[in-house]
């Protein structure tokens, strides 16, 4: 594959190349002050670069370090890089309807258009395909992902298909071929039969409930109780989300700390943002923080509904603790905590 040379960026091509000098960490951060239309621009520039000549390194990140100039290309996993960039910037369900629109404008095919898909998605695509098949996919799919799209098929087919995995050993580029034309084929379009496009929802409600003032957002949920009770109840719940423990002071998150068991705590923090973990980390003794960073790092992967159902439990913890005033999650709450 041939280098990208200095001249030949166009400027989101030159913005992604920053993006990945400076890693995820920062580019996350960097990300988030880009509207919708240039964030779309960029990602779909991180998806088509793989290898950038020095000279165009150089260039775009001129007062970058040393080691980052000298080296004859900078040669990235670049959809790897825009997956884990783009989730740490806008969160999971964002980040997958900007991902979605990019790799349909960049011609993601085969395995690698299942890659970015939801594991109920490729689960529901793949059910009905020979057991070989069902192996090839996993075996190319990264672990946690195999892991959700294995516990979502008929439990007379795991067996079967896991067995396969482990007997697999090497496959001919031709077998790789002809897998991505079956995926195209066939499990693309079982994919489409099953699928539909979800809008609004209760979810939606509560973000749109969190991202305005308390003064109307209280009201309209008055009405809501007064109209549905049962439908309030879950508009509330989804309100209560995770990424309110950014808004705790720090005395606040110690005393939810001795509230939640650590099994609860670990699979909760598992899928969760960086600085939250950061921010419950900085609340723990030396000793528990080393520990907790310890078995995160080996901790093998964890289903997304035990992740949500840990989280969930830690924020009931934290609604009770708010109104009996040991925790105040400021703002982002919506006044419901």
């Amino acid at each position: 594959m041939s280098e990208m040379a200095g001249e030949a960026l166009s400027g989101p091509d030159r913005v992604a190349v920053l993006m990945m000098a400076l890693g995820e960490e920062y580019a996350a951060e960097l990300l988030k002050q880009f509207d919708p239309r240039e964030l779309h621009r960029i990602g779909a520039s991180m998806a088509s670069l793989s290898s950038v000549g020095r000279d165009a390194v150089s260039t775009v990140v001129a007062e970058f370090n040393n080691e980052l100039v000298n080296q004859n290309a900078l040669v990235i996993d670049s959809r790897d890089f825009m997956k884990n960039v783009l989730t740490r910037a806008l969160g999971r369900d964002k980040a997958k309807n900007v991902m979605d629109r990019i790799l349909n404008e960049a011609g993601a095919t085969g395995v690698e258009a299942l890659k970015w898909m939801e594991a109920q998605a490729v689960a529901a695509g793949l059910r009905r395909e020979h057991p070989q098949i069902i192996a090839l996919v996993l075996s190319y799919l990264e672990s946690a992902q195999a892991a959700e799209v294995l516990a979502l098929l008929p439990e007379t087919l795991r067996h079967d298909v896991l067995i396969r995995v482990a007997t697999l050993d090497s496959v001919p580029t031709a077998a790789i071929g002809e897998l991505n034309e079956v995926i195209e084929k066939q499990v693309m379009r079982n994919i489409n039969a099953a699928s539909s496009f979800k809008v609004g929802g209760p979810k939606r409600a509560a973000e749109i409930l969190n991202a305005i003032d308390t003064g109307i957002s209280t009201p309209l949920m008055d009405k809501i109780k007064g109209m549905d009770e049962s439908l309030a109840l879950r508009i509330e719940d989804l309100m209560v989300v995770f990424e309110h423990l950014l808004n705790a002071d720090d005395r606040g998150i110690q005393n939810l700390l001795r509230e939640v068991s650590s099994e609860t705590l670990i699979v909760a923090m598992r899928g969760a943002d960086e600085t939250i973990r950061e921010k419950i980390l900085r609340n723990m003794s030396k000793r528990a923080a080393e520990m907790m960073r310890d078995d995160l790092e080996s901790m093998g992967p964890v289903r997304l509904a035990d992740v949500e159902a840990a989280q969930k439990d830690i924020m009931t913890i934290a609604k009770r603790m708010a109104e009996a005033g040991d925790l105040n999650l400021g703002s982002g709450g919506g006044g419901y905590v």
